[in-house]
């Protein structure tokens, strides 16, 4: 086609797109990333491990920030690791990342799941660390494992299952069911113990084929009576437990929806979701046994996360700063930190001094292009005037005064953007937070800059999750030999440029 269109093109070969035009496409796309992260004041960052078909371990670093009221996500790097995975080696890694795109002074929180080498690299890089929300409710779902009834129930579920997907012609008698019974034609799902939400995907499956499930076993073609016998045995207690298992676990399923998304899953929802949590999984009088042993193992989980004083003032800080949830039990000391955070960050920036123009210096800036060996000494102070010797201590004092004062209208000022902050009324939920923020940035500019440390912070490890499906598409069998350095350029550049 190629030649039908242009006989005197010649397409680039592999070689070269491989060695040349990749590398070179992904250097340019990388000094935009970092030329993008120079003008961005906090950064916050996602990490994960994953080891592909060639058994190499890969390490992953995202950064999320927000520009021009668009919450922004880049990946970093995916780079290769042939050194045990310790806490010391986990820092080491990551701190060379962020050196590498110069945002190692911006990061204010990583998010990165429950393991102890991640607590160590948190430590070492002196950056709070927030457990995954996502993993953090998997773990609590999968305390269900441990109660003994739970366990009796789904395996009685499970041996259906097992049987329908491992029988051909079941799989073909159930789907003739689906279409007479007008069902869904799904197949059955087996739950994975590692695998987020799998029992509850299970049991809801169960429930919505089990008419078909019932019209297939009494098919003649199904001819072993034994294996209609595990349906059987599935009683009325049974399907009521399965129907109250699903309206127990729904929202924890639903919660874990919320933090993965890859809209606005900012770490200001963590909070009113572990409190809806907490009232939904506590135990009410009408609620059978088989309901509250759920309830109490779930809860029992729940009730021990993010105890930690940094962890928890910070994500009480991150509620507040989210207009969603700006009024879920947001203490008056919530506030006051973000006063004393807004005058601190403000005033910081009103200090730094604003270097002099000196036009007339001898030495210009071509000058040093031109030859580099010239030496630049700073320019001589103005010698003072007989007028300013004389009243230097009062000048000096003048400055002082008016240094306070500027402290001091900026306290003023945070005072008064917080209480008209407080008194908006909160934005629907469906409403991003970090545009409403840009939107407000006129009339609440103080707690607009502060707003951005908060909100670029992922709820969940999930982005560096999603970067590890599209490694698995660029390592995948028939390319598991290309080489690691590779594999970064191309996933770089798929999840960056596309």
């Amino acid at each position: 086609m190629t030649n039908a269109l242009n006989p005197r093109y010649t397409p680039p070969s592999r070689t070269v797109l491989s060695n040349t035009l990749i590398p070179a496409w992904y250097e340019v796309e990388k000094q935009n990333v970092i030329t993008e992260l120079a003008n961005v004041s906090k950064v916050a960052i996602t990490s994960d491990g994953w080891t592909s078909l060639a058994q190499d371990h890969y390490i992953t670093v995202t950064a999320h920030y927000s520009s021009q009221g668009k919450l922004q996500q880049k990946v970093l790097r995916t780079k290769a690791v042939y050194r045990a995975q310790t806490g010391e080696t986990v820092a080491v890694e990551i701190g060379e990342v962020l050196e590498e795109f110069g945002i190692t002074q911006k990061v204010v929180v990583m998010t990165v799941d429950n393991a102890s080498n991640m607590d160590v690299a948190a430590k070492k890089l002196d950056i709070l660390k927030l457990g995954c929300f996502a993993h953090t409710l998997n773990l609590a779902a999968q305390k269900v494992y441990s109660i003994a009834a739970m366990t009796r129930w789904a395996a009685k579920l499970r041996a259906v299952i097992v049987w329908m997907k491992r029988s051909s012609m079941a799989k073909v008698v159930l789907k003739e069911k689906q279409l007479l019974l007008k069902l869904p034609q799904h197949t059955m799902i087996l739950d994975v113990k590692t695998r987020w939400n799998s029992l509850f995907l299970m049991v809801e499956r169960f429930l919505e084929q089990y008419p078909a499930l019932q019209a297939a076993v009494l098919d003649p073609r199904i001819r072993k009576p034994m294996e209609r016998d595990r349906l059987d045995r599935i009683t009325d207690e049974d399907f009521t437990k399965a129907e109250e298992f699903i309206k127990v676990m729904k929202v924890l399923y639903t919660s874990t929806l919320c933090v993965s998304s890859e809209k606005t899953p900012t770490c200001g929802q963590i909070l009113p979701i572990l409190m809806k949590l907490k009232t939904h999984f506590t135990v009410q009088e009408g609620d059978s046994s088989f309901v509250s042993d759920i309830k109490r193992k779930v809860l029992t989980d729940l009730s021990g996360r993010y105890q930690e004083e940094k962890i928890q003032q910070f994500l009480e800080e991150a509620t507040a700063m989210d207009p969603r949830f700006k009024a879920k039990s947001v203490r008056h000391t919530t506030w006051e930190r973000l006063q004393e955070a807004a005058v601190a960050t403000n005033a910081t920036e009103a200090d730094v001094p604003i270097p002099e123009s000196h036009e007339d210096s001898d030495t210009t800036e071509e000058a040093m292009y031109e030859n580099p060996r010239v030496e630049v000494s700073p320019p001589p102070q103005p010698k003072k005037s007989a007028l300013e010797e004389l009243f230097a201590e009062e000048e000096q004092e003048r400055r002082t005064i008016h240094m306070n004062n500027s402290n001091i209208s900026i306290q003023q000022r945070v005072c008064e953007e917080i209480q008209l902050y407080r008194s908006l009324p909160m934005i629907s939920i469906a409403e991003d937070p970090v545009l409403w923020w840009w939107t407000k940035r006129d009339t609440l500019p103080l707690l607009a800059d502060l707003s951005h440390g908060y909100l670029t912070v992922q709820a969940s490890s999930s982005p560096s999750e999603r970067v590890f499906s599209t490694a698995g598409d660029t390592i995948s069998q028939e390319r598991s030999r290309i080489m690691p350095d590779k594999a970064d350029m191309l996933i770089f550049l798929q999840k960056n440029t596309c």
